[in-house]
């Protein structure tokens, strides 16, 4: 299965009383699709997963799956740090349909190497869909190492790494060393074109949802050999790749979307919403880049 190198980490839309907003997926869904997003990850850190129940976890991939109708590929996030939960995820979200999974690293419990091993390896062998493991240290307290990276790699089904622990090094060394066919996306949409250079092949973006056709250019244009071109496109992006992690992730993608039209409502406790200066600030990188 080939993701694409566009994937888009999705936000969950809510209803002003907190409840999930379907109608408002389905939108969302076409919004990204239209905009160059070639692959979707349904409940995962922007989609504010830690806050949504096993329940509406399916409901969204069943509603994303049916508004994407084949259009884009749909990745849902299974992963938590409970294995004997991630399995029984995983294998409801493959008896729905779809296209792949996503399984971040244990969070809070802090397991070993070889911990993390075993918890990928149980989650995969439970479902014949392709995996991408989820590596996110500033979030789950932990580093999935390059040596374990590779060694998930040699299971048949985990095709692919999202890498979001902020070091090229590692990432080198994973593209380096890793068999045929294993690809890593950035997790980090300022660090993307980087890890394009280093040989990596994708990026699981927030911004996307504000600017996908401009970064599916910057994709373009690097792989056309256009480098500066794709440097231009990254520094003019750079304010809204910082800008979105001023404070919690996605308090102010939310804003953003609300701000260009393509309101998905609030986020949940315990998130707030940003300072009213912070939301301004933030307004004016929009501006600069013409979205408002």
């Amino acid at each position: 299965m080939d993701f694409g190198r566009l994937l888009t980490a999705m936000a969950t839309p809510f209803t002003e009383d907190g409840q999930l907003d379907l109608p408002a997926v389905d939108r969302l869904v076409d919004r990204l699709i239209e905009t160059g997003t070639t692959g979707i990850v349904v409940a995962g850190t922007t989609g504010e997963s830690p806050t949504l129940s096993h329940e509406e976890k399916l409901q969204l991939f069943e509603r994303v799956l049916g508004r994407a109708k084949g259009r884009a590929a749909v990745i849902a996030g299974t992963g938590s740090n409970d294995t004997r939960a991630t399995v029984a995820l995983t294998r409801e979200a493959e008896a729905l349909g779809v296209d792949g999974i996503m399984l971040v690293c244990p969070y809070y419990n802090k397991p070993s190497q070889e911990g993390l091993y075993q918890h990928f390896r149980a989650a995969a062998e439970a479902t014949h869909l392709p995996v991408m493991v989820y590596n996110v240290p500033g979030r789950t307290g932990v580093n999935l190492s390059a040596a374990t990276t590779l060694r998930l790699a040699e299971v048949d089904n985990i095709v692919c790494v999202k890498e979001a622990g902020g070091d090229l090094g590692q990432i080198a060394e994973i593209v380096e060393r890793a068999p045929d066919g294993f690809r890593l996306y950035s997790g980090d949409d300022k660090l993307f074109l980087p890890t394009l250079a280093v040989g990596g092949y994708g990026v699981v973006s927030v911004a996307s949802h504000l600017v996908g056709r401009e970064m599916t250019r910057m994709i373009q244009a690097f792989l056309s050999g256009q480098v500066a071109e794709a440097a231009s496109w990254h520094r003019r992006l750079l304010p809204l790749f910082e800008g979105l992690f001023w404070t919690s992730s996605p308090v102010l993608l939310k804003t953003g979307l609300a701000m260009v039209g393509h309101p998905v409502g609030p986020v949940r406790l315990p998130l707030v919403e940003a300072p009213q200066n912070m939301v301004e600030d933030f307004r004016r990188i929009l501006e600069e880049l013409r979205l408002v």
